[in-house]
């Protein structure tokens, strides 16, 4: 007699499913026209060529209707093309690569930390703890100022670090453009701690002597996500002002804000800021988008309330039998994620394919109708973009978001190893990140890049870049020299 089969029940693959909704979504315009196509051809082969010829000359086409459709078509086609907004391009950016002079390891750290009285026993451990588990590497750098004890952080030492930084980022963007600083029309300069008087866009201003008419602005203590916001600027003054280039600078002076005391949210700040800058150059010249590396497709800015200690306190501590733990703060993720939940709110429509979107109402029209309590469903954001630069404000941060957004250890390496390199360089990591990326080798034309800069406040910006060609490994990038040997492995704790 057969037997019964002893198999299970065999199940498709969730996997596979979602793989042949995705493509019958979001492809559903391309599978109906394809449908039309080939029923129009077979329709056509069925009745042969001289019924399909005399189908033809049986429709009639009045002359004068035809004329007015077509002349109304060109010019509203004419007043549509005329009146939209020239694309935004990024023409080229670098970032700050600090003599080997201005590194910092964390060995010298702590045995310059030890040496300053002010600091009490049970915050010198503190700090050591942190950097244990901040991400840092050996590679990261302070400004000459901070390389001695006591330390000097005066006004002048300040501006020094800033015309260090500054300069060095201009002349190599001048340099690898071609572009001289008269061509320049809009100067934006953003730095959160330091803002002398005269402004360090005056002091750009002076040093490359650009034109008198140049629209120049400083923006100051806005945090980390300045720099974004200072790209947000230059788009809409670039929208009214056509054939232009706009300069970005993004950067924080650190020399004058190196904290003595012990209160334990305010040493974090020694702990994971380091030395950095960038400079970028957008344009709306029609010229500039043949050359161009991206263009501009989508920003968008988001605040939620908070006050800055929220923001600082990116590390709690636990009495452990008199000894000091550390974690992340739960405070700054839940403020840091209402605010990118917000963010992604706005952003998703505007890059998510239609599969995502469905799914995500579903989600929600499900926990409102059916089930309160059913998880909401967080979109794939990897079917938006090929690359991400989540703001290095410290490792926590980076693991945090990218298990919120379900990414994947390639999609947050350039943020860990900008992190372990360079350190928390604020507005500016996110330009570190999209370097990294590119002397790596791996930006290909068409691809999506996402930006997310978080800040103080609190604030969650985003910008969304598509490249336009693919970029060769650069030269002369903030990379050289060790790239080659990234990324590496991180771990939990790195005793110094």
């Amino acid at each position: 007699m057969p037997t019964a089969s002893t198999d299970g029940p065999k199940f498709i693959n969730p996997k596979y499913v979602k793989i042949a909704y995705r493509n019958l979504v979001d492809r559903f315009l391309t599978f109906i026209s394809i449908a039309i196509v080939i029923s129009v051809l077979l329709e056509a082969i069925r009745l042969g060529p001289d019924e399909v010829m005399a189908l033809w000359r049986s429709v009639e086409f009045d002359t004068v209707p035809v004329l007015v459709t077509t002349f109304v078509a060109v010019i509203m086609s004419t007043v549509y093309f005329m009146s939209r907004p020239r694309p935004i391009c990024l023409v080229d950016h670098v970032c700050y690569k600090p003599p080997e002079s201005c590194r910092f390891p964390a060995a010298k750290f702590m045995m310059q930390s030890r040496q300053i009285s002010n600091f009490d026993p049970i915050s010198v451990d503190f700090q050591m703890k942190i950097l244990e588990r901040s991400g840092l590497g050996n590679e990261t750098s302070l400004p000459p100022a901070l390389h001695h004890v006591p330390h000097n952080p005066t006004i002048q030492a300040s501006r020094e670090e800033a015309e260090l930084v500054i300069f060095s980022v201009i002349d190599s963007l001048l340099e690898k453009t071609g572009v001289k600083p008269k061509d320049i029309d809009i100067l934006i300069v953003n730095c959160s701690l330091f803002s002398p008087t005269p402004s360090l866009s005056a002091m750009v201003v002076n040093k490359y002597k650009m034109r008198s008419n140049i629209q120049s602005y400083n923006l100051a203590g806005m945090g980390c996500s300045a720099g974004l916001i200072s790209i947000d600027l230059a788009k809409d003054l670039l929208h009214a002002r056509p054939n232009s280039y706009a300069l970005v600078i993004s950067t924080e002076i650190i020399t004058q804000y190196w904290y003595t005391g012990n209160q334990r949210s305010m040493l974090l700040a020694n702990c994971l800021f380091r030395m950095g800058g960038a400079s970028i150059l957008l344009s709306n010249k029609r010229a500039e988008a043949k050359r161009a590396k991206y263009s501009l497709c989508h920003l968008v800015r988001t605040h939620k309330g908070a006050d800055d200690s929220s923001y600082h306190s990116v590390y709690e501590e636990e009495d452990k039998e008199g000894k000091i733990g550390i974690s992340l703060s739960k405070d700054l993720m839940t403020i840091a994620g209402a605010a990118l939940r917000t963010n992604i709110t706005t952003l998703g429509p505007l890059v998510l394919p239609i599969s995502e979107q469905l799914l995500f109402l579903f989600s929600l029209i499900g926990r409102k109708v059916i089930n309160p309590k059913w998880k909401p469903y967080i979109p794939d954001f990897k079917q938006a973009f090929d690359h991400f630069c989540i703001h290095a404000g410290g490792r926590g941060v980076i693991e945090e978001l990218g298990k919120n957004l379900r990414l994947s250890p390639e999609h947050v390496e350039a943020s860990k190893m900008t992190l372990h390199c360079f350190g928390n360089t604020s507005s500016s990591s996110p330009w570190y990140e999209l370097d990294y990326i590119e002397a790596k080798g791996r930006m290909k034309k068409g691809d999506r890049v996402w930006q997310i800069a978080l800040g103080s406040g609190f604030k969650c910006n985003s910008a969304v870049w598509r490249c336009n060609r693919t970029v060769k490994t650069p030269t002369g990038s903030a990379w050289d020299g060790f790239i080659d040997k990234y990324p590496v492995h991180i771990p939990d704790v790195h005793k110094v």
